[in-house]
């Protein structure tokens, strides 16, 4: 796929639910030992690039899985997340709350959007919030590689942004399941790695 030169002040690193619930050990899938070793490793993956576009006047731009609390404060939960995750409970990917925050080692985001499905386009302010913003080109980093990742940049792809998956800066529970994604995702979006897009946005 071809991509115009995009200026990066319209440029955002697109960081897809790396929150202390999915990543930190005291989190809620860390505490049910949810987790691999190539997902604990995406934020450190993804630091430097994310310093180089905040240095560069670009974007940090995080979404935000949300189990949105109902009556009693208990979660809102889909009939296939509480089959697939039976461990979530009250508090667990609560708007506000602790796990719910972007990992320290990414913060701060210039804008947060709270995401209830796969997609961070589904029923949220995502696209509204990046138009206000000027935004064109997303550079995609996250987890997993294969629903929240996969969702949110065939949904970008459709709605005319520029969009390239960081292939090493996000993840899936397994390797095999990760690239079967990346390599899914090529004819809607450019494939690439941090050391790629530090070396092209330095020049």
């Amino acid at each position: 796929m071809s991509h115009p030169a995009i200026p990066i002040a319209r440029t955002a690193l697109l960081i897809c639910d790396l929150q202390n619930d999915f990543l930190h050990p005291d989190g809620a899938y860390g505490r049910a030992g949810q987790t691999a070793p190539e997902i604990a490793a995406v934020p450190a993956t993804v630091r430097p690039l994310a310093g180089l576009i905040r240095e560069r006047g670009g974007f940090i731009v995080s979404t935000h899985f949300t189990l949105v609390p109902g009556k009693g404060g208990e979660p809102m939960i889909s009939p296939h997340l509480r089959e697939l995750r039976p461990f979530l409970k009250k508090g667990d990917f609560l708007p506000g709350a602790w796990g719910h925050a972007l990992v320290d080692e990414l913060q701060p985001a210039d804008l947060t959007v709270e995401k209830v499905a796969y997609s961070a386009f589904y029923m949220t302010r995502l696209e509204w919030v990046l138009r206000k913003a000027g935004i064109e080109r997303l550079l995609v980093s996250g987890i997993v590689t294969n629903g929240g990742v996969a969702s949110t940049v065939r949904d970008a792809h459709v709605r005319d942004f520029s969009v390239t998956v960081l292939s090493d800066a996000c993840a899936a529970f397994s390797p095999s399941v990760h690239q079967t994604a990346i390599d899914a995702l090529k004819p809607v979006c450019r494939v690439a790695t941090v050391a790629e897009m530090l070396k092209e946005l330095s020049a």
